[in-house]
């Protein structure tokens, strides 16, 4: 029995046991040939119905949850240095961080970037398909770090909102600085944009080192 860390693990054992039993129960319709009465119609309706449903519902489910993860973001090979820096102890750009914050943890990432509106786990997988589109047409063919492909920015700004939802622009400590109280509403109303003062070298500087295009910085070793 594999141990089970995680509910998607469950979800992983889950599918395969339904696909065994999908799979058993048709094998052992087509070589015993049974009369379809009753109970073998329950059979098949689990062989062909109930237990492809679970798989198809707890695959699923189990693939969404691990496109969450850090490690996903990391197989292409373009953000390696973003995920890199990410996991990297020693590191102290924000990324890195809210990485090591428990509450942010392997799906870092996502938790930054996702789309927090009403539907926004569904906006967040869509703009990810436009991803996975430009990463094939544009950086597939690139270096290890994506040297030779086009320099990776965002193509829609950073809302406040990914920020304030942690840090609510109340506590003491945030106010106790200067800048933060200064331009307090100006944050708030959104005209004052948080990453104005946390850039993008202040959040990615490994992969930013060189124009955004993920190439380590100079002097770097990459591995």
């Amino acid at each position: 029995m594999p141990e089970l860390h995680s509910t998607e693990d469950v979800l992983r054992l889950t599918a395969l046991v339904a696909a065994v039993i999908a799979i058993a129960i048709l094998v052992w319709y087509l070589i015993a040939r049974p009369a379809l009465g009753r109970s073998t119609k329950i059979v098949l309706l689990f062989g062909l119905g109930v237990m492809p449903f679970a798989v198809a519902l707890t695959g699923n489910i189990s693939g969404f949850e691990f496109t969450m993860k850090r490690q996903f973001c990391g197989s292409c090979h373009v953000m390696r240095p973003y995920v890199e820096d990410a996991a990297d102890p020693a590191s102290t750009s924000l990324a890195a961080i809210h990485s090591r914050n428990a509450a942010f943890g392997e799906e870092s990432c996502y938790t930054c970037h996702a789309d927090y509106q009403m539907f926004g786990a569904v906006t967040t997988k869509l703009n990810g398909m436009r991803h996975l589109v430009m990463y094939v047409t544009e950086y597939a063919n690139t270096g290890p770090y994506g040297e030779g492909g086009p320099p990776i920015h965002m193509y829609k700004p950073f809302k406040n909102a990914m920020c304030t939802r942690c840090h609510s622009t109340e506590a003491p400590r945030w106010l106790g600085v200067e800048d933060h109280a200064g331009m307090l509403e100006d944050i708030r109303k959104g005209e004052a944009k948080c990453v104005d003062c946390h850039t993008g070298e202040k959040i990615h500087p490994r992969a930013l080192a060189h124009g955004g295009n993920g190439r380590a910085p100079a002097g770097e070793k990459k591995e």
